[in-house]
């Protein structure tokens, strides 16, 4: 996971999807049947000596997890093509199952640890008569996040939390700051770049048509004379993104500089991207 800093004071710092599927209804069915029981076993687990402490998370079925029967390629480069970027992943092979219930009890008996697994979220189930092929994956961007607004929320509130007690970063010490207000033409500069950035598959704070930070938030109308920005890339949520910057010296710092009264800030996701999901925060002062 990548991270870079910079800061403007005096001076500071065609794709296609691979995997097209139609599964008949009959086979839909029992693919459904599978997770569900899948599922069940998951919230009661039973007969495995790897026990959760507590029922797991139900497993999500995504269609393009389901990768063909028979595919040889590297798994993660195939399913990136087909609009899933994974943390990780894990393919099971069953051959001879006549239906979902026998298929699960093979599951049970030989892949019960890889079911009771916290780290998976997702699933995705391929048949061909009595082949099938499963595939457990958790994406880059955690499950929970799905909501632009709430992840800046997020961050807004983090930002000011971590800026209300003093803090080293690095080899230098910063006093608590007053809390930053949420400035609207900040956010769509975040909002802007953090999208660049995943649709061009690119990490810097020069875009490609060489607008910097400060181009980018006076054209979303911010007209500051300061501009802090942050990026980052392949963090799951809003709390990764800024644990790392916390303990990044340089990003802490313009996490904790008291002359920064504003802030804006974004994720972006592309599943074909190198690092699937992007982070900005610009910090600006009036």
């Amino acid at each position: 996971m990548r991270q870079i800093v910079v800061s403007f004071r005096v001076v500071s710092l065609c794709l296609v999807s691979l995997f097209p599927l139609f599964a008949t209804p009959a086979h839909a069915s029992e693919e459904r049947q599978l997770v569900s029981d899948i599922n069940n076993y998951r919230a009661h687990p039973r007969g495995c000596s790897i026990r959760p402490v507590q029922g797991l998370r139900p497993l999500a079925l995504k269609s393009n997890l389901a990768l063909p029967i028979g595919y040889g390629g590297p798994l993660r480069e195939g399913l990136k093509q087909n609009g899933y970027q994974a943390v990780t992943v894990r393919t099971i092979r069953l051959v001879g199952a006549r239906d979902a219930e026998d298929a699960f009890d093979r599951l049970q008996d030989n892949y019960c640890g890889a079911l009771l697994d916290a780290q998976y979220a997702d699933i995705g189930i391929s048949r061909a008569r009595s082949e099938w092929q499963i595939v457990l994956a958790r994406p880059v961007l955690d499950s929970q996040v799905s909501d632009g607004r709430a992840a800046g929320k997020t961050l807004l509130a983090e930002v000011n939390a971590a800026r209300a007690r003093p803090r080293m970063c690095g080899r230098q010490r910063f006093a608590a700051a007053r809390p930053l207000s949420w400035n609207a033409a900040l956010g769509a500069a975040a909002q802007g770049h953090s999208k660049d950035m995943a649709y061009g598959n690119y990490f810097a704070h020069q875009d490609p048509d060489g607008e910097m930070p400060a181009d980018r938030a006076r054209a979303a109308g911010f007209r500051g004379r300061q501009i802090g920005e942050n990026i980052a890339a392949g963090q799951g949520s809003p709390s990764k993104a800024m644990a790392g910057w916390l303990a990044s010296p340089g990003h802490c710092a313009n996490l904790m500089n008291p002359m920064f009264t504003q802030v804006g800030a974004a994720f972006a996701t592309d599943a074909r991207s190198d690092e699937g999901v992007y982070w900005t925060m610009l910090f600006g002062a009036k």
